[in-house]
């Protein structure tokens, strides 16, 4: 028998007619012979409704209470699904992450995975049932306490469940029909791609892209998991995220150069202004960003000015950390010696992205044209071996997605996107 988990996000489990189409699904996999272990995320927007209970009750809730708070959307999902499976005449047990063997740090409302020791999980599907995991959360090694891993975090439950069983496949359900060459909100003409290797989703992920979380990726990467990405919402195909760019054959490299265009509006830049350009002062201030636990993503530093001897350093961030970052600066203002902070929380990130990249002369005169022709104005780039970014206005994102992506050619004859709940997870 083969075993397969599989992870269906809120859209698809958003009320009992969804709960009861998904577990006719997961019925099917059975009957075709494999066990199942099933991750699911809260229903709708179960989460955010749960956020803004507490934020009614205070601005800022103890962490710990929180995620004991937020973990009740994903319970509520278990055990309704495990009671619409029984329904149809199978076994399905429900499992809260702290009792399918999920360990976790002890950092609430952002986790990592320590461990997963799945051996309640692993028993139940042996004696024939189905094993229905909450996602998003688990347990502190050190405290005991309950944790969440934040945004995305069912899908890294899925994946590290998947390595912890020796899984066949990672199933992630969500209501769109696979990984698209572009975001089919803003480019209608996306097309489906059939398979992408784990670099190019792991700079899709990191640069906006909100199909696969960007744990979730690095996890199926390091245990050689396949990840199939499909709709719950139909038998279409999907995409499968398997294999490294190191092995994909010259000839299928220079075939598919670019994988596709990601955008990202929940990003800000910090601006450091008349910084003494003298060695250490660059890494003054990112130590002082880095213990607020902030992370950085593309940074950029201006030539030094030679009358003064000062230059600009500008760095984008999530706008989540915007106020933590500005705070932890201005009280170091006075020993880094720079003259003031500015910041912009009207930007975008527009990433192309392709593993042919590497061996493919023109990508950069291509895309840099297409910006140009559609107007689009540059502040910040950044650039890997098979990622180009680039920062620019907020409302020059969408003219920026679809004019680079006509210009690859990654337009579809005809529509194949279609995103059936509405969120795209």
């Amino acid at each position: 028998m083969g075993v397969v988990v599989q992870k269906y996000g809120g859209s698809s489990v958003s009320d009992a007619a969804a709960v009861k189409r998904v577990a006719q699904r997961i019925v099917r996999t059975v009957q075709a012979g494999n066990q199942v272990c099933v991750v699911v995320s809260a229903m709708g927007d179960t989460t955010d409704e749960l956020l803004d209970l507490a934020e009614q009750i205070t601005p800022t809730p103890p962490g710990r209470e929180l995620d004991m708070l937020l973990t009740a959307g994903e319970r509520i999902s278990m055990a309704v699904l495990a009671m619409a499976i029984a329904n149809l005449g199978h076994e399905a047990r429900s499992f809260t992450g702290s009792q399918a063997g999920v360990i976790t740090d002890s950092s609430h409302g952002r986790a990592r995975i320590i461990d997963v020791t799945p051996g309640r999980i692993r028993t139940a599907m042996d004696e024939g049932a189905i094993a229905i995991v909450a996602g998003f959360q688990g347990v502190s090694q050190d405290t005991k306490d309950i944790t969440t891993l934040g945004r995305g975090g069912s899908d890294t439950t899925a994946v590290a469940l998947a390595a912890a069983l020796d899984a066949d496949v990672c199933e992630i359900y969500t209501d769109v029909d696979g990984v698209f060459t572009a975001d089919p909100r803003i480019v209608h003409s996306a097309r489906r791609l059939g398979a992408v290797t784990y670099e190019e989703m792991l700079e899709l992920a990191a640069s906006g892209a909100k199909i696969l979380h960007l744990r979730c990726v690095e996890y199926a990467r390091r245990y050689g998991i396949p990840v199939h990405v499909r709709s719950s919402f139909s038998d279409r195909p999907g995409t499968t995220v398997a294999g490294s760019i190191d092995d994909l054959p010259e000839a299928d490299m220079e075939q598919a150069i670019i994988a596709g265009v990601a955008h990202d509006r929940s990003e800000a830049k910090i601006t450091v202004v008349g910084v003494p350009d003298v060695p250490g002062k660059a890494a003054a201030i990112f130590n002082e960003v880095a213990r607020a636990g902030v992370n950085i993503d593309m940074i950029v530093q201006n030539v030094s000015q030679a009358q003064t001897g000062l230059t600009d350093v500008s760095f984008t961030l999530p706008k989540t950390d915007g106020a933590m970052a500005m705070n932890v600066l201005q009280v170091a203002q006075s020993t880094i010696g720079f003259a003031r902070l500015q910041y912009d929380d009207q930007i975008g990130k527009v990433s192309l992205v392709g593993a042919g990249m590497r061996s493919h002369p023109g990508v950069s005169a291509t895309f840099f044209g297409a910006l140009a022709e559609a107007g689009v104005n540059i502040d910040v780039i950044s650039t890997s071996e098979i990622r180009i970014s680039v920062v620019t206005h907020a409302d020059k994102v969408d003219t920026a997605v679809r004019a680079v992506h006509t210009a690859f050619e990654l337009d579809a004859d005809q529509v194949e996107a279609v995103v059936y709940g509405g969120t795209g997870r």
